[in-house]
């Protein structure tokens, strides 16, 4: 199984946590903030822009939130969120020095927000600066301020599993676990991280206690797939498959699925 899956994932943990920062962003028929009324303060507006650009950026439309998060700064260049957001933005589009730059103006204007480190942290790991990147997300996990200590350990995990450091991965996502046994990314990287160690029947017990108790997800249906063809246990594996066509059919893991292929990415 190819690591290349793991550091993406950061991202994802990490977004869903910035998202959560802020309301729920009116992108689809929202007026642009120099529409809003008059007597809305430029902070306002900015944190407006920020929740819109993370929005856009989910979707995937980097030039739109490139756009938003630019007038965020502007219309409040001291808005930390701002910035990092933008720097998630710049790491995306392959600009690290500029993610960087970014990265250290958010930590200067709010040295001790823990969305803004655990975000930085990210940025690290998927640099290949790893060390730094653990110790960083570890140090969220403990911050008593921090509202999803699991994402924080679980994304310590992700980035030791891209340099093969197993035994660290598995503790930190069985912190997680402990804190929300139904966290669903936690569930996934260690029920694979058994999987790729042989230790089937743990992985697959694992993954059907969590399917039983918890609302289901492509990844984890995919991974039973795979967990139950690594066993020869061709029933359970079209269980698994016949879930994720019908529950997920426009999934890449569906669309793997129909292609035979072993890597939904």
């Amino acid at each position: 199984m190819s690591r290349a899956r793991k550091l993406p994932l950061l991202a994802l943990v990490l977004l869903a946590g910035l998202a959560a920062c802020a309301s729920k962003p009116r992108v689809n028929g929202a007026p642009p903030p120099e529409q809003l009324r008059p007597a809305v303060q430029l902070t306002e507006a900015a944190r407006y822009n920020v929740e819109l650009g993370i929005a856009y950026m989910q979707r995937g439309e980097l030039g739109v939130a490139k756009e938003k998060l630019e007038r965020a700064i502007k219309e409040d260049p001291h808005s930390a969120e701002a910035h990092s957001a933008l720097a998630l933005l710049d790491q995306r589009l392959g600009d690290n020095a500029a993610a960087e730059s970014e990265f250290h103006t958010a930590l200067r204007l709010s040295p001790h927000d823990p969305e803004i480190a655990n975000n930085y942290a990210v940025y690290l790991c998927g640099t290949q600066r790893v060390n730094e990147g653990v110790k960083r997300l570890l140090a969220v996990a403990r911050d008593p301020l921090y509202r999803t200590p699991e994402a924080a350990y679980t994304n310590a995990a992700v980035c030791l599993r891209s340099v093969h450091r197993d035994d660290e991965a598995q503790r930190n996502l069985q912190r997680a676990l402990v804190l929300r046994p139904g966290f669903a990314e936690a569930v996934f990287q260690l029920a694979e991280l058994q999987l790729e160690h042989g230790q089937l029947r743990e992985a697959r017990s694992r993954l059907d206690e969590y399917l039983n108790t918890y609302t289901e997800t492509p990844d984890l249906l995919w991974l039973g797939v795979r967990i139950a063809r690594t066993q020869g246990d061709k029933p359970a594996e079209q269980r698994y498959a016949q879930r994720l066509r019908v529950d997920f059919p426009d999934s890449q893991q569906t669309r793997a699925l129909t292609q035979g292929s072993l890597n939904p990415g």
